[in-house]
């Protein structure tokens, strides 16, 4: 079956760009089109979209907020979300993948890679490009660290090894990366992946991802804590 995708931008020629290099491939159909957020969400309600690819600077309704409603009416079941921005310094792409969106791309990507995403995305796999995702978690992560440890303790409910690959998956590896580091099988990543998502109640990698910085697992920039650094709970 083909992946359903809508398109939102408020700018005509973007959409009408996207359409364009989405039209020749192979297992991606553009069911509609939207030009803020607010069309957004009842565009999805209609169309049953399985992937939104979603601006983020927009009139009535940006894609922020659009995506906090498209989650929070229909957590996993609903369509998976593909942040686009035009700037890779955006402190909103981190608050929209806090909201649940399972990835970005600045707007200037090469066509392949955008279809690419757009296949990533759709079979429930988080979109991360390490060398702008983990830039942007370091510099706006920190922002809004809860002063109460709640996601410190999160975190402790964790297994040593659990920590290892949230570690790894922080800095941006893929899970034959990991798997090469720790030297275990990649589906072995893949399951300590689910468990993570299953015990922290996230949606996807990406959440994981957002949740490391934000507990102080790791530092902005990707680099690990040493042991001795971390607090009691952490």
């Amino acid at each position: 079956m083909s992946i359903r995708v809508l398109l939102v931008d408020d700018q005509q020629l973007v959409r009408t760009g996207f359409r364009m290099i989405l039209a020749d491939e192979e297992g991606i159909e553009v069911v509609g089109e939207a030009a803020n957020g607010r069309d957004a969400v009842k565009a999805a309600a209609e169309l049953r979209p399985d992937v939104i690819v979603m601006d983020l600077r927009m009139p009535e309704m940006d894609g922020l907020e659009a995506t906090r409603l498209l989650v929070g009416e229909e957590g996993d079941a609903g369509p998976r979300i593909l942040i686009l921005t035009t700037f890779d310094a955006d402190e909103h792409v981190v608050e929209a993948l806090r909201a649940g969106a399972s990835g970005f791309l600045l707007k200037d990507v090469p066509p392949a890679d955008f279809a690419k995403a757009i296949r990533i995305v759709a079979s429930g796999e988080a979109l991360l490009a390490p060398s702008v995702t983990r830039r942007l978690l370091g510099r706006f992560a920190q922002l809004s660290v809860p002063a109460d440890g709640t996601h410190a303790k999160r975190i402790g409910e964790l297994t040593e090894r659990e920590l290892e690959v949230l570690e790894f998956v922080a800095m941006g590896l893929s899970n034959r990366e990991i798997a090469e580091r720790l030297t275990i099988a990649e589906p072995t990543v893949k399951t300590h992946v689910s468990h993570m998502l299953i015990k922290l109640d996230l949606r996807d990698r990406t959440q994981l991802v957002v949740l490391a910085y934000e507990a102080g697992l790791v530092r902005p920039g990707g680099a690990p804590i040493p042991q001795q650094g971390r607090t009691a709970d952490g």
